[in-house]
């Protein structure tokens, strides 16, 4: 009789265990899932920005293409302090990409034993040294419009900040021509650095018969989410976007 009071107990337990089982089931499943906060105004698009930087020959040299992509990335254009911050994701940098060449307009494309082997060279200790500075950052001070401005073409903002890679920052000014993009602004802009002035060293073999210039051509085509009125964009003359 015991034992069969004792079965009766365990059979009842487990009956009040499986609706409370059920119900935290099914709680998990109505529960929504996290809200991914929308892109904020000044935001870079990070998936859709690029970095490219042109690497010229000496010698016997090749010229190089290279493309990166941004870590994080803010731009308040209109703003005459703390305008923003972009992160480089120096690991993310690749050599000789086809994507990289066709956007420099670089003919040709590079075997696959070429790229590793400047990959190699590139991402090394007297380049850029990726694994003691993975990431390269500029400091945007402000960014302004410019008083150069072009008839015809998009207006034009100074980028005026500290541009720290390889562990040494410089001050840089970076034109950029911006052009709408319904709620985005399109960031296309070009500016220029040695690699000795970043305490890196133009790689040379040879003798030198064979190398890259001191001289590295950055590119950077970025979208930002537009400043709504008032927030800082300083709206273009008419007819200078969408084009």
């Amino acid at each position: 009789m015991r034992h069969a009071t004792t079965i009766a107990l365990i059979a009842l337990s487990l009956l009040s265990v499986v609706p409370a089982a059920s119900a935290v089931a099914q709680t998990a499943q109505l529960s929504p899932a996290p809200l991914v906060a929308p892109p904020a105004p000044g935001d870079v698009d990070l998936t859709a920005s690029r970095v490219h930087v042109f690497v010229g020959k000496t010698g016997l040299g090749h010229n190089h293409a290279v493309s990166g992509l941004l870590q994080t990335g803010r731009i308040v254009l209109g703003a005459a302090d703390q305008a923003g911050t972009l992160v480089f994701d120096m690991r993310s940098f690749a050599a000789d990409t086809a994507e990289a060449r066709k956007a420099l307009g670089l003919p040709g494309e590079t075997d696959a034993s070429t790229q590793k082997q400047v990959q190699a060279n590139m991402t090394g200790p007297d380049v850029l040294d990726v694994a003691r500075h993975p990431t390269a950052t500029f400091q945007i001070r402000s960014a302004l419009s410019s008083k150069q401005q072009v008839q015809g073409r998009p207006p034009v903002y100074e980028l005026i900040g500290a541009f720290t890679l390889h562990g040494v920052t410089r001050e840089v000014m970076i034109p950029v021509e911006v052009e709408q993009r319904g709620e985005w602004l399109r960031l296309r802009g070009m500016f220029v650095i040695k690699q000795t002035d970043f305490g890196m060293k133009p790689y040379k073999k040879l003798g030198g018969v064979v190398g890259v210039t001191d001289e590295l051509r950055i590119n950077g085509d970025l979208l930002v989410r537009a400043t709504p009125p008032g927030g800082g964009f300083v709206a273009p003359p008419a007819g200078g976007l969408g084009r």
